[in-house]
């Protein structure tokens, strides 16, 4: 077998970015704008905490204003949301970003569904989910949009093609699966009670594993020359694949880290700066 293409998402999400960078300096220059991203962080959580590091710096790194918002770990679910329409109301402020997962006694749901959807630039409503599904205009989910786009840069195929998705969440398994079949592939969702599982994933000539555990997917689930796109990030920096042996007998892999990570970043403030270019003045 030919060597496998790395799907590379750091050095796409950088072609990316700088493309956004360049619409940024349009939005400040036209508008006399410039597109904000306010995120709302609950709790210590460290990994939360890092991630909204990683993205304060993606956001300055690009020109984009960046906002956080600090709610004790003992919030309720109604403090998070009156913080929430404090920011829908903002006018200075373009997408709002509920950083995942939020402490067990908060209703997450309860919390995205009231972010205004011209500010949903995280894509986690109900409301864009509905026009994900229906291949209708919004912002999208970050995470699934990457992945899509991803694939797309590197002429992977989807019509006619067999993809299994692994994990059933809200904001990558439901959505991404939704995405694949609106680009005419035929969709198996798996998840923790699914029977016989490494058959099903065998069919696979797609394969998007986001089930949160390390080195779940294993080896010999996979087809020979198969596409393998791990959205797992563990400890120790370790999908959720078996990446090791599996890029020995696939068609194309993402690298973890590396691969869908950067992407997720980059759409995010793409679709900011989108929602700053699209806002009525």
């Amino acid at each position: 077998m030919n060597k496998p293409i790395i799907l590379d998402g750091k050095a796409y999400s950088s072609e990316i970015n700088e493309n956004t960078k360049k619409r940024v300096q349009e939005v400040i220059k036209v508008k006399n704008i410039v597109p904000t991203l306010a995120t709302v962080l609950v709790g210590n959580n460290s990994a939360s905490l890092m991630y909204v590091k990683m993205k304060a710096a993606a956001c300055y790194s690009v020109g984009i204003n960046f906002i956080q918002i600090k709610l004790p770990e003992n919030s309720t679910t109604e403090a998070v949301q009156d913080e929430i329409r404090k920011l829908n109301k903002d006018a200075s402020i373009h997408g709002i970003l509920l950083q995942h997962p939020v402490p067990r006694q908060i209703d997450e749901s309860a919390c995205f569904n009231i972010i205004s959807p011209e500010k949903d630039v995280d894509g986690v409503s109900y409301d864009s989910f509905a026009k994900v599904s229906m291949g209708k205009m919004c912002f999208a989910p970050a995470t699934p949009l990457g992945i899509i786009k991803l694939l797309k840069k590197y002429n992977i195929s989807f019509s006619g093609k067999e993809a299994v998705v692994v994990g059933r969440s809200a904001i990558l398994g439901k959505p991404i699966a939704a995405m694949l079949l609106n680009e005419d592939c035929t969709i198996t969702i798996c998840h923790s009670k699914t029977h016989d599982l490494g058959t099903i994933v065998k069919r696979a000539d797609i394969v998007i594993a986001g089930i949160g555990k390390p080195k779940f997917i294993k080896v010999e689930w996979i087809k020979d020359g198969a596409t393998v796109v791990d959205a797992g990030y563990n400890e120790g920096s370790i999908g959720d694949t078996d990446l090791e042996n599996i890029k020995k007998v696939v068609r194309a892999y993402t690298p973890v880290p590396g691969g869908v990570g950067p992407m997720t970043i980059a759409i995010l403030l793409e679709q900011t700066v989108l929602a700053a270019e699209i806002k009525k003045v």
